[in-house]
């Protein structure tokens, strides 16, 4: 076995990631990088000296390295037209008796998902006036997570996706970047996690967010993280993955929702065991 196949399969088994034979030339160029950053010639020792746990730091650095934090603001706008549009309303009337809700972006990336959430709840202000709105935004990535909760994104950034209004309402322009609003950051609270290992700790959840990683990782990883996703997601809670991901072969727990890619719930049955079980 070669340092990449061993790279691949430390990846596996630490963050779940599967690299697609199609993007070796890539993970190899990233490798090549790290590698000369941290004053590595041979592949193979590198690989070793990941593979012994005696420089954790190390480890870090290859996670920030390898993983795909590609993300921008209100991505595929279909998924935040459904929380503005039916999720938020429909959990606001379902929880008027205990006004929290609580809120997952559970792979963050750099930070404009949970952003982008914060925002829309933020000009949902009187209709959740006097609620607790949690919004928690995780990430593999400790770089990802560091430019999160920094808060400060480049004119390419703010451009992609987010509306002018909400530009010049959230942000404001400083020698770096435009800045996120301490308002919309104190609203945010960002972790590290790892969604391979067990994310219990964080408990329930009305919506979560797991879109566009899934696709990373193999059949088995999948099952195993929508199940537990499920575990934590409230009956009536909302998944949303990715547009072009599915379900399909992985959980009978979670149907789709008619006219919104991407956005799923607890099947009617699966909704009414947990019940069950939680009043039990």
């Amino acid at each position: 076995m070669n340092a990449f196949e061993e790279l691949a399969r430390l990846l596996d088994d630490r963050i779940g990631m599967t690299i697609d034979p199609r993007r070796r030339s890539s993970i190899e160029a990233r490798l090549a990088g790290l590698m000369a950053d941290c004053g590595f010639a041979d592949p193979e020792e590198f690989v070793r000296r990941l593979r012994s746990g005696l420089d954790p730091t190390l480890m870090t650095r290859t996670v920030d390295a390898m993983v795909t934090c590609e993300t921008l603001f209100f991505r595929d706008r279909g998924p935040f037209e459904a929380m503005r549009g039916v999720v938020l309303p429909k959990l606001r009337e379902a929880r008027r008796d205990f006004r929290n809700l609580r809120i997952w972006s559970a792979a963050c990336a750099t930070g404009q998902e949970p952003y982008s959430i914060a925002m829309i709840v933020d000009e949902m202000t009187r209709e959740f006036a006097g609620w607790r709105v949690d919004i928690i935004a995780s990430d593999v990535s400790h770089s990802a997570l560091a430019a999160a909760r920094e808060g400060v994104f480049s004119q390419f950034e703010v451009q992609r996706g987010l509306p002018t209004s909400m530009l010049l309402r959230y942000f404001r322009k400083e020698a770096a970047g435009w800045r996120v609003s301490e308002h919309l950051q104190a609203a945010i609270d960002f972790r590290h996690i790892n969604l391979v290992s067990d994310f219990g700790a964080l408990g329930h959840f009305d919506v979560v967010l797991c879109r566009n990683v899934l696709m990373y990782m193999d059949v088995e990883r999948r099952r195993d993280i929508l199940r537990r996703l499920s575990a934590q997601l409230a009956p009536d809670g909302y998944l949303l993955l990715g547009a072009t991901e599915t379900i399909v072969g992985l959980t009978d727990d979670f149907v789709a929702t008619p006219g919104f890619a991407g956005l799923f719930t607890h099947r009617p049955q699966k909704r009414a065991n947990m019940r069950l079980v939680a009043s039990s």
